[in-house]
């Protein structure tokens, strides 16, 4: 019989399920983008976002682009989401914050103005959260029946075909 000692008890999954046990890693081990999205909450595609707006957050990528985020980087991560989701700064303000630093993020920054959190919640409508298409929410049914609203399944579908349709748009227009 093995003893485990408690702090050495490997770590439940994200369902609190112990039915397939990690280890928990070191502090200063680097993590993958899905285990800094699941620490920070962040989708990881917000994550390769950011790495185009900050080029102070450089991952380790190896084979296949597959990326490594050493412990500073997940620092300088959670100080942007906190400064962008939390004291209403806008990308370019903490760009302009990351430049003024010389590449760091004070710990005393005050929250941003009313007019810089106006704008980010102007930026978060249309980076990030993009307002849903407008679309008919009917299908057509046999002319003596009333209209019947769309399934779940049918409104993703129908969303996803005008997605798709301003995509093509969009790349029509690239040379």
């Amino acid at each position: 019989m093995t003893l485990i000692a408690p702090g050495d008890a490997p770590a439940a999954n994200d369902d609190g399920d112990f039915g397939r046990l990690r280890p928990r890693k070191a502090a200063g081990a680097f993590r993958t983008i899905s285990e800094v999205a699941d620490e920070l909450h962040i989708p990881q595609h917000v994550l390769r976002f950011w790495e185009t707006k900050f080029p102070q957050v450089k991952p380790l990528k190896r084979g296949g682009g597959r990326r490594y985020y050493r412990p500073d980087d997940i620092s300088l991560l959670r100080r942007i989401s906190d400064l962008l989701y939390i004291q209403g700064y806008t990308i370019k303000g903490v760009q302009r914050l990351l430049r003024e630093g010389g590449g760091r993020l004070a710990d005393d920054i005050p929250p941003a103005t009313p007019s810089e959190r106006a704008a980010a919640e102007a930026e978060r409508h249309l980076v990030i959260e993009p307002e849903p298409p407008q679309m008919i929410l009917t299908m057509p049914e046999p002319p003596l029946s009333p209209p019947r609203k769309l399934t779940e399944v049918e409104r993703l579908r129908a969303a996803l075909a005008h997605a798709l349709a301003e995509l093509e748009d969009l790349r029509a227009l690239l040379p």
